[in-house]
């Protein structure tokens, strides 16, 4: 029996909007390309695209083989969740459409996969191909498709291989890691890192801002999906990863035996609130502001990209009034409810609540340079030291992680906690996190593996999600 694997993929620019659909049918045992498919669809929402895409790639393998064997992939967790009957199917414009592609194949004859956005360029080209065809009033054709130029995943470069006489792997996007941390400072918990520098911390790229991917992994095994992300300064690479990978052919099946789906951690830094632009300590224990109407706008984007990303499994926030709320902007969009978790809270800061970063050098110098110097020293008044913080932390992340193993979980919480949840993963030292920036409303990835490992994505901003 002959086994296919359907890559697909679909996109809205404005959800609903310009929309089309790429898919990719590959042998599963060579990775080569047998059939590609891609259509514009005129203004539908990105999740009609993308269930129109996998019932294109589902057709396309039928039409080879109807006796075959199928192994979706696709970077849609809504759509591989609903198909795979773990999710319920509650949009009218979906229920149709996957009860078409349901029946396709018989049941038990299809399986499905999410992967990493990163692993799924081919149909993502195919799909913007389809899109960028349709805008200038043409239809899509694969004779002028680029996108197994630049496919990604073992697949793709298993065919590259084998379409290339001396194994030398064609030029595609690659991925780079920024040689060095910029640092800056928000509210709360990293104010001091302009201690003594004068640094201005830069607004958030804007929304529109082109997509860069960068990955950063820590732990042996971390690579093994965790896919890329996006950070400011990352562009295209030289593509060395891809022509390393080239030199080796994908063994048949659907890849090499892994530990499992990560808990993956989406850490979304609340909205801005009236304290936040005048870069004012804003803890647990000061007056717990609400987001100011900046902020709710911030979270509204935030929405609109995970709604398009419709990967989003959970929604676990800090019990902070701006945390809260900013969650529920967002968990209103994707139809999901909001669970309060105490560990997700800021640290508190005590007597510097409400305080400048100034206001605290001139009122508590001394207490001030011990807790820079130390993670140990609690600001003034009794507040909680970043080392508490820490454990604190750590103890949320491993009862998170045991909680959500294997989904997609939205964390809504603060400056010092986000920067916590990514110190740890990736083993660097407490002073670390005067060197991070967190801007309103940014994003990071963490992912944690079965086996141990973490891996780090850095947004900062929210267009990358999509």
């Amino acid at each position: 029996m002959r086994e296919f694997v359907v890559e697909a993929d679909g996109g809205s620019r404005g959800n609903p909007g310009p929309a089309g659909y790429g898919a990719v049918v590959l042998d599963a045992a060579s990775g080569e390309s047998l059939v590609e498919a891609a259509e514009y669809l005129g203004v539908v929402t990105n999740n009609v695209a993308e269930y129109r895409g996998l019932l294109a790639g589902l057709r396309a393998a039928r039409e080879l083989d109807p006796d075959a064997r199928v192994h979706v992939r696709m970077d849609s967790k809504l759509v591989v969740e609903q198909m795979s009957g773990r999710w319920k199917i509650k949009h009218p414009d979906m229920k149709p459409l996957a009860a078409e592609a349901a029946r396709v194949f018989p049941p038990g004859r299809v399986t499905y996969e999410w992967i990493p956005r990163a692993e799924n360029k081919h149909a993502d080209r195919l799909a913007n191909e389809a899109m960028d065809a349709g805008a200038r009033g043409e239809r899509w054709s694969p004779a002028g498709s680029t996108a197994e130029l630049d496919a990604g995943g073992a697949a793709g470069r298993a065919a590259r291989e084998a379409a290339t006489a001396e194994g030398t792997a064609i030029a595609g996007a690659g991925e780079r890691v920024p040689s060095g941390a910029r640092a800056g400072a928000e509210d709360a918990g990293s104010a001091s890192a302009r201690a003594g520098t004068g640094a201005e911390v830069a607004p958030a790229p804007a929304a529109d801002a082109p997509r860069t991917d960068v990955t950063a992994q820590a732990g042996a095994g971390a690579g093994a999906g965790a896919g890329a992300g996006a950070g400011a300064g990352a562009g295209p690479g030289s593509g060395d990863a891809d022509a390393r990978a080239a030199k080796t052919i994908a063994s048949p099946g659907w890849g090499p035996p892994d530990m499992g789906a990560p808990a993956t951690f989406v850490l979304l830094r609340h909205g801005e609130t009236p304290l936040t632009p005048q870069k004012r300590f804003s803890g647990s224990g000061g007056s717990d502001p609400s987001l100011s109407s900046v902020g709710r706008e911030q979270a509204e984007r935030v929405a609109a990209s995970l709604v398009r990303r419709g990967t989003i499994q959970a929604v676990v926030a800090s019990p902070l009034a701006r945390t809260r709320e900013t969650a529920g902007i967002v968990a209103a969009r994707l139809g999901l409810e909001v669970a309060v978790e105490e560990g997700l809270r800021e640290t508190d800061f005590g007597a510097w609540e409400g305080l400048t970063f100034g206001e605290v050098r001139e009122r508590y110098p001394a207490d001030l340079d011990a807790w820079l110097a130390s993670p140990d020293a609690r600001p003034t008044g009794g507040g909680e030291s970043f080392a508490e913080t820490g454990a604190r932390v750590a103890a949320t992340r491993d009862k998170l992680v045991s909680a959500y193993a294997g989904r997609t979980v939205l964390l809504v919480s603060h400056v010092t906690p986000i920067k916590t949840f990514l110190r740890l993963a990736l083993g660097a030292p407490p002073e670390s996190l005067f060197r991070m920036e967190l801007s309103a409303a940014s994003l990071s990835v963490v992912a944690h593996y079965a086996d141990g490992a973490a891996s780090v994505r850095l947004f900062n901003e929210t267009s990358h999600l999509r």
